[in-house]
């Protein structure tokens, strides 16, 4: 069915022709209802009057006819609708920006400014845009791993020391931004700046550092070191980007040496050990060896000191014995006698003495004398006591012969002698 049949639109209503309603509902919708059933709502949107168009009679014979729509009711609708649409335009240059955060006000692409935290209004677009920047959030660039320190890129960890060694470092950038202008529009991609800098950062302090340093004693100072390069870096770029921490993960070397390297540790360990072990022996042995020599020094000393006080009390003593001898040379070499026999029978424990009477031999045993003497040696010893010149009677006369079969055997002899 062509446009221009006139039965389009009056689908069942063909009764004059008498073919009556045998397309149903199948045929397209009627235009003249969709029409004013638009100008019905259309009108009471616009608050005009309901029902402005109708069909025509059915006895009329022509085709479907238009509403009657004034221009004014169409004219007014659509003055409404732009107010609308004005109004919602308007409305959506409104933002809202929180208090870790700052606005930033483009104009045709151009920076304009930057405003605080609130409720804020600009141009709507395509006049004006704005761009929210976190700038207490604290970012992260992970620097030789991704996530976790398993999942190494080796392409960004592996670097050389000072001494020619590859080591494996991993480590992690915190950063926050303090100019939301020179991070947006001063580097294309500043997270990616961040990355790099770090890693350049780290690459140099490395380099100028020793294997065993980086590894060990020298981790601390490294990443101090590596913070303060990497943020002179990012001012030189005026990134707008303010580094808080640089943490190191991980640093040791690569999987291929791994096994070397551990075996030069322990023997760089048992060398520490070795030489601590080395300087405690020495430690223990000089100090003793010090004090020994000075103990023999000074016993030297003592020594040549008594020597020397001896040797001049004996010269002393000659002195006077000299002396003595001039006055009364008889007296002085009796007594001189006495006192000789006197050292040389104090050291021995039997004396053996030719009675000149008889001629008979007797035992004289001096060392169970001295034992009945009992506490007499010790008053004999004290100083002022006068010792004994030759044989004393009374020790004899307390000697018990029956305690001793030796001295019975004396007392036998004795007896035989006197008679």
């Amino acid at each position: 069915m062509s446009l221009n049949d006139p039965r389009w639109g009056n689908q069942g209503n063909d009764d004059d022709r008498g073919q009556g309603n045998r397309g149903g509902n199948q045929g397209p919708p009627d235009l003249e209802d969709i029409w004013r059933d638009f100008n019905q709502k259309l009108s009471g949107l616009l608050g005009g009057k309901r029902g402005g168009g109708g069909r025509r009679p059915s006895g009329d014979g022509g085709g479907p006819q238009l509403p009657n729509v004034s221009f004014k009711q169409f004219g007014g609708g659509i003055g409404v609708l732009l107010v609308l649409l004005l109004v919602v335009w308007l409305a959506s240059g409104f933002y809202i920006v929180n208090a870790n955060e700052r606005g930033v006000v483009l104009r045709f692409g151009q920076y304009v400014q930057t405003t605080d935290p609130g409720l804020r209004w600009r141009l709507p677009y395509p006049f004006e845009s704005h761009e929210v920047v976190d700038l207490t959030g604290v970012r992260t660039v992970e620097v030789g791993y991704r996530g976790a320190e398993r999942n190494r890129v080796l392409r960004e960890a592996l670097m050389l020391t000072d001494d020619a060694n590859i080591i494996n470092i991993q480590f992690a950038v915190q950063y926050i931004l303090n100019s939301p202008e020179n991070y947006l529009f001063n580097n294309r991609f500043p997270d990616e700046t961040v990355g790099q800098a770090a890693e350049t950062a780290m690459r140099q302090i490395v380099g100028r550092s020793k294997m065993d340093f980086v590894l060990y004693e020298g981790r601390e100072d490294i990443a101090a070191s590596a913070q303060a390069l990497m943020q002179e870096i990012l001012d030189r770029y005026e990134t707008g980007v303010q580094v808080s921490r640089v943490t190191m993960q991980n640093a040791q070397p690569p999987e291929q040496v791994q096994s070397a390297f551990d075996d030069a540790v322990k023997a760089g360990q048992d060398r520490e050990r070795q030489k601590n072990e080395g300087e405690a022996y020495a430690n223990n042995v000089i100090p003793r060896a010090r004090g020994t020599a000075d103990r023999l020094l000074e016993e030297a000393r003592a020594y040549r000191d008594r020597v020397v006080a001896s040797a001049e009390g004996e010269a002393s003593r000659f002195e006077q014995i000299l002396t003595e001898y001039t006055r009364a040379p008889a007296v002085t070499r009796e007594r001189m006698y006495l006192d000789t026999m006197q050292e040389v029978l104090a050291n021995s424990s039997k004396v053996m003495i030719d009675a000149k009477g008889n001629g008979n031999l007797l035992f004289l045993p001096l060392d169970k004398l001295m034992q009945q003497a009992g506490g007499a040696a010790p008053v004999a010893d004290a100083p002022g006591a006068q010792p004994p010149s030759g044989l004393q009677p009374a020790p004899v006369g307390r000697f018990d012969n029956t305690q001793d079969p030796r001295s019975r055997d004396f007392a036998r002899m004795r007896e035989r002698g006197e008679r």
